[in-house]
């Protein structure tokens, strides 16, 4: 019979192992992908999206055309419970998959339990879907002058970016609309270069976003700040680090403290050898790694060519990050900030590499023949998270 091999999670790591499946052969195996969406957002576009520079068809990737092509059953449901030992997935429909093969890569979840006590005020930068919609009606609130004041919590690549996204596009609609970005200051950028930082705040200055050092905690119209002050605010967005979904811990599969799906260098579980996992929900048992969308594309591969190794029976690849990550900050206005290691430079010629490397990316997944992808290099995304570690993509 054929053994059944389930990827759970339609994000960047898997559009690697589809891309995999559609270029060769798989004999002996019933392939399934479950996501939570057709759609999957590149998010490195998303403050590019904000600011205006893109539509938002071009920063999706469609999935059904992709699961197609590689052979894969596509279904659209969540994944809310995990048995390992009964080698089955929850579905938010209530059904329960059995698998002889699982790859998980769903994604973390915003840690936005400090600001809950804002209610509708609070928009998460996960899921992008929702994210895309909200913000569209955030602006027509701008246009109407009932949205005035709007915060960003999170100082990593992707609070940065989206504070001055926010900036650009509410500064096309109204004057008196005020942008703030709130981050502790060992948050900021942590992990990116100092002179890389410094241009940063430069740029925040100049695209009129007040960027406030401090912590912060929801409450009914506005946040608390942790140097004693109110700051009264129309919309919260939290682009604070992710966080993983409470039922993993649940499942008995082996889990960091803070329930993240514990993984070697070949990206298996410790725990259950028919569980390989990758993206923001592992925590890697041989060394620090930053939870970013550079670490998701770039393990893809590897979790293809894994999940082949562990049907044959032969020995796995490692995934081994460079020791240095070129990261390019986007502006909001075709500029962008580029860094490797302590080399940093700000400018149009920045923004068009990356712009390149973006779109290049998509295209792969979008237009039929298209080998791009496999040359993607690292780039931040809003994965990336503030907590002592850099990142700049959704999904």
């Amino acid at each position: 019979m054929n053994r059944r091999i389930i990827l759970a999670g339609g994000g960047h790591a898997h559009l690697a192992v589809l891309a995999d499946w559609a270029e060769q052969p798989f004999p002996g195996t019933d392939r399934w992908l479950v996501t939570s969406s057709r759609h999957t957002a590149y998010s490195g576009m998303l403050p590019g999206w904000m600011a205006g520079i893109y539509r938002s068809e071009e920063l999706l990737i469609d999935l059904e055309p992709l699961a197609e092509k590689a052979g894969a059953k596509l279904i659209i449901a969540d994944v809310v419970g995990l048995d390992p030992a009964c080698s089955t997935i929850t579905l938010s429909s209530g059904a329960a998959l059995h698998f002889d093969l699982l790859s998980l890569a769903i994604g973390g979840e915003t840690d936005a339990s400090s600001l809950a006590a804002l209610g509708e005020r609070l928009l998460p930068v996960r899921p992008v879907g929702a994210f895309v919609g909200r913000w569209s009606a955030a602006l027509e609130g701008v246009a109407r002058a009932s949205v005035s004041s709007i915060a960003i919590v999170g100082g990593g690549a992707a609070g940065v970016e989206l504070a001055l996204g926010a900036a650009v596009s509410v500064g096309q609609l109204a004057d008196n609309a005020r942008i703030t970005l709130v981050t502790p200051q060992e948050g900021f950028l942590s992990g990116h270069a100092p002179k890389a930082r410094e241009r940063a705040l430069k740029e925040l200055e100049n695209h009129n976003v007040t960027v406030r050092f401090a912590q912060a905690a929801g409450a009914e119209n506005g946040l608390l700040l942790s140097d004693g002050e109110f700051l009264a605010v129309d919309l919260v967005i939290a682009a604070t680090g992710s966080r993983a979904p409470s039922w993993l811990a649940r499942s008995g599969i082996a889990c960091s403290a803070d329930g993240f799906v514990a993984v070697g260098a070949d990206l298996r579980s410790i725990s259950h050898s028919t569980i390989l996992a990758a993206g923001d929900i592992i925590d890697r048992v041989d060394r620090d790694l930053e939870r970013s969308g550079v670490h998701a594309v770039k393990a893809g591969p590897v979790l293809a060519a894994n999940l082949r190794a562990v049907i044959s029976g032969t020995d796995l690849s490692h995934y081994c990050p460079r020791n240095r990550t070129l990261y390019l900050l986007a502006l909001g206005d075709r500029r962008a900030i580029g860094s490797w290691g302590r080399f940093v430079a700000t400018g149009h010629w920045v923004w068009r590499v990356k712009d390149w490397i973006d779109r290049r990316f998509v295209r792969h997944y979008t237009k039929p023949g298209s080998r791009a992808g496999g040359l993607h290099p690292d780039v931040p995304s809003l994965d990336d998270a503030p907590q002592s570690r850099p990142e700049g993509l959704l999904r």
